[in-house]
């Protein structure tokens, strides 16, 4: 039976809304108390869509920034601003001021009481950084570094950013990543995590859903140049996990 104390993390969803349906859909987060969306949510092929499903959440949902949203922001705000590559332009002009202005809000970090946790830091990559990358591979002087300013009190950080999903002790903290809803690393699906209640509880969740259809959906609906291509790329495939630790093991610092 689900418990509605409960707390669902949905990270990195990036626009992927046919990934985002299938996570709402299952019964553990339709009871959860709270849905935490931790950043990188809408820099992809359905911003629009992947909007309105999270706003239907209404008070249930805490959002928070990530870099996918101050990106977002800086190219509608500015067309000529950098930006980390061509669906990102894309996706800010398919966004309304007053949608900027509510991503502009978001905090970078939220502190939560989770049943059977305590105090638990939501972030999107690190509690001081919103690109900083550890892994669950990360050198413990890394995790000393990234934790260092989080309150004695707070024995929990949740982070994603870097797609891959994992759960370990640091420092007498523990440290969750959930993993990514539209681009995952390691295995396809559509990851998320559960937190709490009774005993400090952490569950990773991997939710399948018809990757194909989606691919289609997203070159049906997207409007987005190549979206065909970025849905075969990040949607249809996934990258493994040793892929993904040879890419980003040079950016923890080793």
């Amino acid at each position: 039976m689900t418990d509605t104390a409960a707390v669902a993390v949905l990270s990195d969803i990036h626009g992927v809304a046919p990934a985002l349906e299938a996570v709402l859909a299952e019964p553990d987060v339709r009871a959860a108390r709270t849905v935490v969306l931790t950043g990188d949510l809408l820099s992809g092929p359905l911003p629009r869509e992947t909007l309105d499903l999270l706003r239907g959440l209404g008070d249930r949902a805490v959002w928070l920034a990530g870099n996918g949203e101050r990106e977002l922001i800086a190219s509608h705000r500015d067309h000529r601003a950098p930006a980390p590559d061509a669906i990102t332009p894309w996706a800010a002009g398919q966004l309304s001021p007053a949608d900027i202005e509510h991503l502009a809000a978001l905090p970078a970090t939220v502190t939560l009481d989770v049943p059977g946790l305590g105090p638990v830091l939501f972030c999107h990559a690190t509690p001081r950084d919103d690109t900083e990358v550890v892994l669950a591979d990360s050198r413990r002087e890394r995790f000393a570094e990234v934790l260092a300013g989080v309150a004695d009190g707070v024995r929990t950080v949740v982070c994603g950013h870097t797609h891959m999903p994992f759960v370990r002790i640091a420092h007498g903290r523990l440290v969750v990543n959930p993993g990514s809803v539209g681009m995952p690393y390691g295995r396809p699906g559509a990851h998320w995590a559960l937190l709490g209640p009774g005993d400090g509880a952490v569950t990773l969740r991997r939710t399948p859903y018809d990757r194909e259809a989606a691919c289609a959906r997203i070159a049906a609906e997207s409007g987005f140049p190549g979206a065909a291509e970025w849905a075969d790329e990040y949607v249809r495939h996934t990258h493994t996990a040793e892929e993904a630790l040879a890419a980003f093991g040079p950016l923890d610092g080793r």
